[in-house]
């Protein structure tokens, strides 16, 4: 593997720092690598990211320190990658957290942006199953219960009309539709997929998540995208199905959105789960305290164990 060995450039200041590491009182990111084997999620990136393999040419930033770098950003809600990349270069507990010596700087912004493009849906949602096994192993219940809950999300495109999408769509199909100005292929293209709906009285352009939370720690367990317009019980089955990472589910909780027979009966003639949908009066407040719960520990980071998800 042609990836830069970056730990054989620490210095005295680097052994200095980590000796006073201990009376540091925010250990949140010390506590995170301690919790963690990164050797399965390693793994993992290097079998679906291809960069760094060939022995040729200058030597690629290994993809767990580039995943690392971006669980940086989402934790401390780092807007853009120039900032993320400011922010590796001044912080100690940032290069302490990354093994980057502290006269290494940081990758350029250009390097996140084109890791995160080349890192597929399929490998996240690999490392996402492998950290849930690890804090299963850990002693965390997972699987006691599961709240699905979907929520719309905004076209990064500008909203057109069906008419005009339905137009996109024809056009993207063609030999010519592939193609840019230049007649090179298209590296980027519009979303395609966004749709119109409409929520309290608003109209909204772009998709709809689908989101399965487990009940006890917060994990984000599945998430599923779908045109904005979709009825939500369709896509209840996908959620529970893609939660189910070490153990049957006892218990799922959604809102009447997701409700209906055919759900019903999924829940409970499946040999893997045999469980009841639950949907009452008090589910909106349920959800509201999960919703909340997920939001204090990425806010307040009190849950180091936890936030590895997010």
């Amino acid at each position: 593997m042609a990836y830069k060995n970056i730990q054989n450039y620490f210095s005295f200041a680097d052994i200095a720092i980590e000796k006073n590491a201990d009376n540091n009182r925010s250990l949140f990111l010390r506590k995170i690598d301690n919790s963690i084997d990164c050797e399965p999620v390693e793994r993992l990136l290097i079998k679906f990211y291809e960069v760094g393999k060939s022995k040729k040419g200058e030597r690629a930033y290994s993809p767990l320190f580039l995943f690392k770098c971006f669980l940086l950003q989402k934790w401390f809600q780092i807007k853009s990658d120039p900032e993320l990349e400011s922010q590796i270069n001044d912080r100690i507990s940032f290069k302490s957290f990354l093994k980057l010596p502290m006269d290494y700087p940081s990758p350029d912004h250009s390097t996140f942006s084109r890791f995160r493009k080349r890192l597929s849906k399929e490998a996240m949602m690999k490392i996402n199953g492998e950290l849930l096994y690890q804090f299963h192993e850990q002693g965390l219940s997972i699987n006691e219960g599961v709240a699905v809950d979907a929520r719309l999300v905004k076209s990064a495109s500008r909203p057109v009309s069906n008419k005009q999408i339905d137009e996109f769509k024809k056009n993207s199909e063609t030999p010519e539709g592939k193609l840019d100005k230049n007649g090179s292929t298209k590296k980027f293209s519009r979303d395609l997929d966004s749709d119109w709906t409409i929520k309290n009285d608003e109209p909204h352009y772009g998709l709809k998540e689908h989101t399965a939370v487990d009940t006890d720690n917060g994990f984000i367990l599945s998430t599923n995208l779908s045109p904005s317009f979709h009825n939500d019980s369709t896509y209840l089955p996908y959620a529970v199905i893609y939660s189910m990472h070490t153990e049957k589910i006892k218990k799922v909780y959604a809102d009447k959105g997701y409700t209906g027979a055919p759900n019903r009966r999924f829940l409970v003639k499946s040999p893997a789960l045999q469980v009841h949908l639950v949907c009452c009066a008090v589910y909106s407040f349920f959800l509201i305290w999960i919703k909340f719960r997920i939001q204090f520990l990425c806010t307040f980071r009190t849950n180091p164990v936890a936030e590895f998800c997010f």
